[in-house]
C-alpha cells in the first residue's frame, strides 16, 4: 500500500483524540514494552494510557500521550500514584 492510497482518508482519531494506528504502534517505555490500551481497568474513560503488562499509567495531555516513566503512576510497587516533581526514592 502506498502513501498515495492513504490519501482519500480524512483523518480519524481514536480513544482519547488519539489516532487508532498510533494507538497500535506505541509501547510502554518500561523494559517489557507492553502495549498499551486506553482508560484504566476502574475507568476506561481515563485520559490515560495502561500499559497492559507492568499496570503504570501514562497521562494523556491535549491529546499527546505522556510516555515518560516519572511521570506514569501505577505499576510494579506502587500502591499510591507518585506526586508531581517528589522523586521516587526519596
Amino acid at each position: 500500500m502506498s502513501a498515495a492510497g492513504d490519501a482519500g482518508r480524512g483523518p480519524t482519531t481514536g480513544p482519547l483524540g488519539l489516532d487508532p494506528v498510533l494507538l497500535e504502534i506505541l509501547a510502554c517505555p518500561a523494559p517489557d514494552h507492553g502495549e498499551l490500551r486506553p482508560g484504566t481497568p476502574d475507568d476506561p474513560a481515563a485520559s490515560v494510557l495502561t500499559c497492559q503488562s507492568c499496570g503504570r499509567r501514562f497521562p494523556v495531555t491535549d491529546g499527546i500521550p505522556v510516555l515518560l516513566l516519572s511521570e506514569a503512576t501505577g505499576g510494579p510497587g506502587d500502591d499510591a500514584p507518585v506526586a508531581s516533581g517528589t522523586p521516587a526514592d526519596g
